[in-house]
C-alpha cells in the first residue's frame, strides 16, 4: 500500500512518491538528522514473504554499498520497520535519459561525455564483481554533474550462474523482476546471451550500453519489433542500421566503437568497459578531426545531401562556413575556414541577429560592437578583404541583402532602412517595422504589429498580405522569399519557445504551417535548411509548392539560437554560414569572498546557477539553478545545508525575491509549468504549497517579480510586451495576504522612451509613484 506523506521510517519523513517498479516503490523523503532529501526504495509488506524477492532486495543493498563512484547512485542506509524493508539512497535531481530521448537524438558532445561516464561507472561495478543486467535509458539519470547509474535491482555477482531460459519462458509482464527460469532485463537493451538465458558477464552490460549509445546518437532504438519475440530475434540475428547512414556527420570512430559494443559474439566486443570509456574520451578529444563524415555509397541523382562540413572556432562568437553540394556519385573534401570579428570588436549576433550571406555567396553582413562603441553592421568579403563598417547602422539589427547584392536592408529603432554597400546615405522606407525581406522580383516584405506587408523596393504604397491574428500569434518575424519571388516563409508564435515556420504567397492564397518548433528556415540548392532544436537540418524541398520531397538530414549538430531566430544563412551557390552553439551553461561553484577578493567558503555544490538573492538577515541564499530546467533552491549559509523549494521539471523557475521578513519567497514560472504561469509565493522553509500571486494574462506577457517593498505591502514586477514590439513594462502589485490592492503600471519603457503613467493614490493605498 502506498506510503502517505508525513509517515516516518526511522528518521526519514516521507514527502512524495517518485515512482514504482517491480522491485517496489520509491519515495522522496527528508532525513531529519542531516537535513537533506533522500530517496527511499521499499519492498511492499505483502511481498516480504516472497523469499526470492526478499533475497534480491537484500542483494541490491549489498551490491550498491560496495560501489563508490561519482556516476553511481550512493547508498546511504538500510532499515526495516513494521515489516517494511527499505533502502535509503541519494536523491538524484535531474531527468532520466529515457525522458531526454523522447525529445530526439542528443548532441555528439553530450553522447561522448555521458557515454564515457556510464562506461567508467560500469567498469567500477565490473571490477567489484557486479553485472548490472538492466542497463537502459530509464536507469540513467542526467544531472548537473553528468550521468548517474541507478537501480542495481537486477545486478548479480559475476560468479553466479544465470537461470537458463528459452523464448517460451519469457513472462508477458513488463516488470523486470524474474521468476526462476525466466530472462532478466528489459528486452530492447538485452545482450544476445542474456536473451538466450546463458551465463553472462560484464560484456553483456557493454552490449546494452552500445544499444543505449545508438539511441542517444540516432534517436532510434537499435533493435525494434512488434513484440518481444521479434525484438529478441532482431537482437540475435540482425545488425542495426549503421549510424553513419542515419547521421552522416557522425565520427567514424564512434561508429566503430558502437559496432564493437553490439557484436553478437561477446569475444568480439570491448572486453572491459574501461577500454570503451577511453575510446569515447579519445573521440571527444579529437575535436573537428573526429567530425569528418564517413563516406557513404553512391547515391541516385535525385538524392541531394549536404555533404562537406567546415567547423570554425574563434572569437567571442565563432562563425563557420559550410560548403555543401548536390552530389550524385562523388564526395567532397572537408573545408575548414574561420571568421573573426574585426579588431577591437566582438559579434552581436544574439542581440541583433546572425550573419547573413549575400545571394552570390561572396560577402557577409554581421553585427559587431567595440568595447566603448555602439554596435554597427559590418560587411566583409569572403576573399579575405578587411571588414568595413556601414555608416548609419548603429544599433541596427535583422540585416538582409537585396537580390543583386548591392544594397543591405536593416531595422534600427523600428525604422526599416536601406543603404548601398558601395557608399551613400541610409534611406528610411518605413517606421514601426520589426523585420523585413527582399525578393528578386523587387518586392519587399516587412512586418509590423498589424502583420506582413508588401511594397515595391522602388517605393510606393504597401499592401497588407497577412493579418496577424493576435489570438494566435504574439509575434511574426523573419520573412524570407523563395526563388520564384511569389512565395515566402515567415516565423510566428506566442513566444520564441514555440515559434514555427509558415509557407505563404504574396497573393494570399497560401498561408499554412510548414515546420513546427523552428525559429528560422531558408531555401538553398534544392534544400530547405532549418533548425530543429540546436541541430541544423537539410531536407529536399520544392519551393514552388512548399512540399518536402525527401527526408531530413542533420548537417550541423550545434547551431546557436537567438531569441527570435537561429543564427545561420545560406547562399544559392552552396555556401552556408552559421554560428556554433558555444554558449552552453557553465558549471560554477558559488562562494563567499571578502572585499579584498579572498575566498572565505564555498556555498552548495557545483552546478548551473542563476539569479542569486541573499535573504534580508544574510543567513540564507536563494537561487535559480539547474539544467536543462531550473528550480528554486535555498542554501542555509550557517549550516551548509541546501534545500530544494520547487519540483516542476517541465518549466524554468526563476528570479527568487525575498519578503522583508525572510519568511516568503516569490518566483516566476515559464510556459510548461504544471501549476500555471505567473508569479508564485511559497514559504521559504519549504513548508506548505504554492500560492499564485499573479497569473500571466497573455502568452506574450510573462511576469517576473523584481523587488518587495520594505513594509511588505507591494511587489514590483516586469511584464513583457512582445506583441507590440516594446520592451517590458514595470508594474506594482499588492502583496498583502488578502491581495485587495490591484496591479497597476508604474511606467512603460518602450523603444521611443518613457510613456505616461502615474499610479493613483487609491491604487497604492496612499503612496504615489511617478
Amino acid at each position: 500500500m502506498p506510503l502517505a506523506p508525513g509517515l516516518r521510517l526511522g528518521p526519514y519523513e516521507i514527502l512524495s512518491p517518485l515512482g514504482s517498479g517491480g522491485m517496489g516503490e520509491v519515495y522522496r523523503a527528508h532525513d531529519s538528522r542531516l537535513g537533506r532529501d533522500v530517496a527511499i526504495k521499499i519492498l511492499p509488506a505483502e511481498l516480504s514473504a516472497d523469499a526470492l524477492r526478499k533475497q534480491r532486495f537484500e542483494r541490491e543493498a549489498k551490491t550498491i554499498s560496495t560501489l563508490n563512484h561519482p556516476n553511481i547512485c550512493v547508498l546511504y542506509d538500510v532499515g526495516s520497520q513494521d515489516g517494511v524493508d527499505y533502502l535509503v539512497m541519494e536523491c538524484v535531481e535531474g531527468e532520466s535519459l529515457a525522458t531526454r530521448l523522447e525529445k530526439g537524438p542528443m548532441p555528439l558532445e553530450q553522447v561522448l561525455k555521458l557515454g564515457a561516464q556510464i562506461a567508467d561507472a560500469l567498469d567500477r561495478a565490473h571490477r567489484a564483481g557486479i553485472v548490472h543486467r538492466d542497463l537502459k535509458p530509464g536507469n540513467i539519470m542526467l544531472t548537473q554533474m553528468g550521468a548517474k547509474l541507478l537501480d542495481f535491482g537486477l545486478a548479480k555477482p559475476v560468479a553466479g550462474t544465470a537461470s537458463l531460459a528459452t523464448l517460451t519462458d519469457i513472462a508477458p509482464t513488463k516488470s523486470p523482476l524474474t521468476q526462476e527460469g525466466t530472462v532478466v532485463g528489459t528486452f530492447q537493451y538485452m545482450s544476445p546471451e542474456q536473451v538466450e538465458g546463458k551465463e553472462i558477464d560484464g560484456r553483456s552490460d557493454i552490449f546494452s550500453l552500445g544499444a543505449v549509445l545508438y539511441e542517444m546518437v540516432t534517436g532510434k532504438k537499435a533493435f525494434e519489433g512488434k513484440n518481444q519475440y521479434s525484438v529478441a530475434s532482431a537482437i540475435l540475428e540482425k545488425q542495426p542500421e549503421s549510424i553513419a547512414t542515419i547521421k552522416p556527420l557522425t565520427p567514424p570512430g564512434l561508429d566503430h566503437a558502437m559496432q564493437r559494443c553490439l557484436a553478437k559474439d561477446p569475444d568480439e566486443r570491448w572486453q572491459m568497459a574501461r577500454d570503451l570509456a577511453l575510446e569515447l574520451q579519445w573521440i571527444a578529444g579529437r575535436g573537428s578531426h573526429a567530425g569528418v563524415a564517413a563516406p557513404l555509397g553512391p547515391r541516385r541523382n535525385h538524392e541531394w545531401v549536404p555533404w562537406t562540413l567546415a567547423a570554425l572556432f574563434g572569437g567571442v562568437a565563432a562563425l563557420a562556413l559550410v560548403l555543401y553540394q548536390r552530389l550524385a556519385n562523388t564526395t567532397s573534401p572537408v573545408v575548414v575556414s574561420e571568421l573573426t570579428a574585426p579588431t577591437g570588436t566582438h559579434f552581436q549576433s544574439l542581440v541583433n541577429g546572425g550573419p547573413v550571406i549575400s545571394p552570390d555567396g561572396h560577402s557577409i553582413v554581421f553585427s559587431a560592437r567595440g568595447t566603448r562603441t555602439n554596435s554597427s553592421l559590418w560587411v566583409r568579403s569572403l576573399d579575405g578583404s578587411p571588414a568595413q563598417m556601414i555608416p548609419g547602422s548603429e544599433e541596427a539589427g535583422g540585416p538582409f541583402w537585396s537580390p543583386d547584392g548591392k544594397q543591405i536592408g536593416f531595422v534600427v529603432g523600428r525604422k526599416f532602412t536601406t543603404v548601398f554597400v558601395g557608399g551613400g546615405p541610409p534611406v528610411t522606407l518605413r517606421e514601426g517595422v520589426t523585420s523585413a525581406g527582399w525578393s528578386q522580383n523587387g518586392t519587399i516584405l516587412y512586418i509590423d504589429g498589424d502583420g506582413i506587408h508588401g511594397m515595391p523596393a522602388s517605393g510606393g504604397n504597401a499592401t497588407l498580405v497577412i493579418t496577424r491574428d493576435a489570438s494566435k500569434y504574439a509575434f511574426m518575424f523573419n520573412p524570407v522569399f523563395l526563388p520564384d519571388g511569389k512565395h515566402f516563409l515567415y516565423v510566428a508564435g506566442t513566444n520564441p519557445a514555440d515559434a514555427s515556420v509558415y509557407f505563404a504567397s504574396l497573393d494570399g492564397k497560401e498561408n499554412r504551417l510548414l515546420l513546427q518548433g523552428s525559429r528560422r528556415a531558408t531555401y538553398a540548392s534544392g534544400f530547405l535548411l532549418y533548425a530543429r532544436g540546436t541541430s541544423l537540418m537539410a531536407q529536399p524541398f520544392e519551393p514552388g509548392t512548399g512540399r518536402f520531397t525527401g527526408t531530413a538530414q542533420p548537417i550541423v549538430e550545434q547551431v546557436q539560437q537567438g531569441t527570435f531566430t537561429s543564427l545561420f544563412d545560406a547562399s544559392q551557390n552552396g555556401i552556408l554560414i552559421y554560428e556554433p552553439n558555444t554558449r552552453a551553461p557553465t558549471t560554477t561553484q558559488l562562494g563567499w569572498y571578502d572585499r579584498s577578493g579572498k575566498k572565505l567558503s564555498s556555498i552548495g555544490v557545483p552546478g548551473v546557477h542563476f539569479d542569486l538573492q541573499v535573504s534580508p538577515d544574510g543567513h540564507r541564499l536563494a537561487s535559480s539553478a539547474g539544467q536543462p530546467k531550473s528550480e528554486i533552491w535555498v542554501d542555509d549559509l550557517d549550516r551548509g545545508v541546501r534545500m530544494r523549494l520547487t519540483f516542476d521539471p517541465e518549466t524554468d523557475n526563476g528570479i527568487p525575491v525575498w519578503s522583508p521578513d525572510g519568511k516568503f519567497l516569490l518566483f516566476s514560472t515559464l510556459l510548461g509549468s504544471k501549476a500555471g504561469v505567473g508569479i508564485f509565493r511559497k514559504v521559504a522553509n519549504g513548508g506548505g504549497g504554492l500560492e499564485m500571486l499573479l497569473p500571466t494574462d497573455k502568452p506574450d506577457r510573462e511576469a517576473w517579480a523584481t523587488d518587495w517593498s520594505r513594509d511588505g505591502r507591494f511587489v514590483l514586477f516586469s511584464r513583457g510586451g512582445l506583441a507590440n514590439g516594446t520592451n517590458a513594462d514595470i508594474w506594482v502589485l499588492g502583496a498583502a495576504h488578502d491581495r485587495r490592492e490591484k496591479a497597476g503600471a508604474i511606467y512603460a519603457h518602450g523603444v521611443n522612451g518613457v510613456r505616461g503613467a502615474i499610479l493613483s493614490r487609491r491604487a497604492l493605498g496612499g503612496v504615489q509613484l511617478a
